[in-house]
């Protein structure tokens, strides 16, 4: 029987319009809309689609979205500068600076400089300390996202024996950490699930990947999951977004999962949208925090 289809574009949409709700509200108590300011540097096409993708999806749940652009050879200091702005500006609730940065930039050094309570990308250090410690504020946005999809569709992961496929501070690291961990009130969110990360240099890799209920492929390499690699009824989760020969494909070949899987995200439209509206979700959070 093929796989269940989990229509992330769809379950975005309904998160999307619980946030319109949300700041409607908002508005109607006097309080600003939320706002999220994106910093893209340099002329990258990939990352240009993202933030024009960003900021529409921002403007439409009613938020105040902008984009500032600075050239590919501004000095990084210039950089820290736009930062601490953006920090001081109350009207800011949430700051993203688009990934990758020029080379001369020192990424850990600019996502450092961003408020923790602006980072509703979830990346500084010390928002993914609280995520360690079981404390979260902001949770990444692509972990994120494929937690929510999967409460969203009925997928439970309590206990699950689950695969990550990829270890970067992006997803795979962030991502282990959240389906590990056990809920508690503050932290309803949390997997508790049976987690191995694993990667390109894990030895008997095929084989703890047919081991998974739950596979989530996050290795940035196009079609590296196949269905011999996968357990008959499994759930896999692509979180992959390569471009091959102008088409958009994931890290699963899904020609031969599709009909192992028991259910499986497509792409494009799986983890790709729910990771935009856990940015919209995370900014507006930090815009009630920080108007309390």
């Amino acid at each position: 029987m093929p796989a269940r289809l989990l229509d992330g574009k769809q379950i975005a949409q309904t998160i999307r319009s619980e946030i319109a709700q949300r700041v409607q509200q908002r508005l109607a108590q006097q309080l600003p809309p939320p706002g999220l300011t994106v910093v893209l540097v340099g002329d990258h096409p990939a990352s240009r689609v993202y933030v024009r993708n960003k900021r529409k999806a921002a403007q439409e749940v009613g938020f105040v979205g902008q984009v500032l652009e600075r050239s590919a050879d501004i000095r990084q200091a210039e950089l820290l500068d736009l930062i601490a702005q953006l920090n001081a500006d109350p009207s800011v609730h949430g700051i993203l600076v688009q990934l990758p940065l020029p080379r001369h930039i020192d990424e850990a050094a600019v996502i450092e400089a961003i408020d923790p309570a602006k980072d509703v990308d979830g990346f500084h250090p010390l928002t993914l300390g609280r995520l360690t410690a079981g404390h979260p504020t902001f949770l990444p946005c692509t972990p994120q996202g494929v937690q929510e999809l999967l409460v969203r569709s009925g997928i439970p992961t309590a206990g699950v024996s689950t695969v990550i496929v990829g270890r970067s501070n992006i997803v795979g690291k962030p991502l282990a950490l959240l389906l590990a961990q056990k809920p508690t009130p503050a932290f309803p969110l949390a997997g508790d699930a049976t987690v191995t990360l694993v990667h390109s240099r894990t030895r008997n890799l095929a084989e703890l990947t047919r081991s998974a209920d739950l596979l989530i492929a996050a290795i940035g390499h196009p079609g590296f999951i196949t269905g011999e690699m996968i357990r008959p009824g499994a759930t896999v989760i692509d979180v992959g977004i390569n471009s091959v020969a102008g088409q958009v494909v994931g890290d699963v070949d899904f020609a031969s999962v599709y009909p192992r899987a028991g259910a499986i995200t497509p792409v494009p439209g799986g983890i790709g949208p729910m990771t935009i509206a856990m940015l919209l979700k995370n900014t507006l959070q930090a815009a009630e925090a920080l108007s309390r």
